[in-house]
């Protein structure tokens, strides 16, 4: 499998969030099954079926998680030295229609959040900027037709 990038601050909150599904959540599941053994029949006992149900999810998440951090390669944008758009760049962009300004991270599929700005580097908008410096203007095809935008600021913080 291919190595897909990730953020120094997106690493941290994975290894993060997978300490705080085994340290907190995993032992609130167990806890939750022994409970509902104590009442007894377990083929009846629909507490405990979906306690077992809850652990398998979670089970799942934290191997998926884990298979996610395995295949990272962790790359910081602070030691970027270039004027181009590349991943981790934070951009600001003018949409030229509404003369509204946007500022958006590339980032790694893993880190993903658009409401604070930060967009995989596989979306459209961030396939059209890479590679681009501040000052040129660029066509984003997005679902409601193109959308011009200029690159105000490219920056590696």
């Amino acid at each position: 499998m291919q190595k897909e990038p990730i953020t120094i601050d997106g690493h941290q909150r994975l290894l993060q969030e997978i300490k705080r599904l085994k340290s907190v959540e995993r032992p609130a599941v167990v806890k939750s099954i022994e409970e509902a053994r104590a009442h007894g029949d377990l083929k009846e006992n629909a507490e405990y079926h979906a306690a077992k149900e809850k652990q398998g999810l979670l089970e799942a998440k934290i191997r998926d998680l884990e298979h996610l951090l395995a295949h990272a390669q962790i790359l910081d944008p602070k030691s970027i030295k270039i004027d181009k758009v590349a991943f981790g760049a934070t951009v600001t962009l003018r949409n030229l229609d509404t003369d509204e300004e946007k500022k958006y991270q590339l980032v790694g599929k893993f880190e993903t959040d658009p409401k604070n700005g930060k967009i995989p580097i596989s979306a459209p908008i961030a396939r059209a900027l890479l590679g681009k410096k501040a000052g040129e203007e660029v066509s984003v095809h997005v679902p409601k037709g193109v959308q011009q935008f200029e690159i105000l600021e490219v920056d590696y913080i």
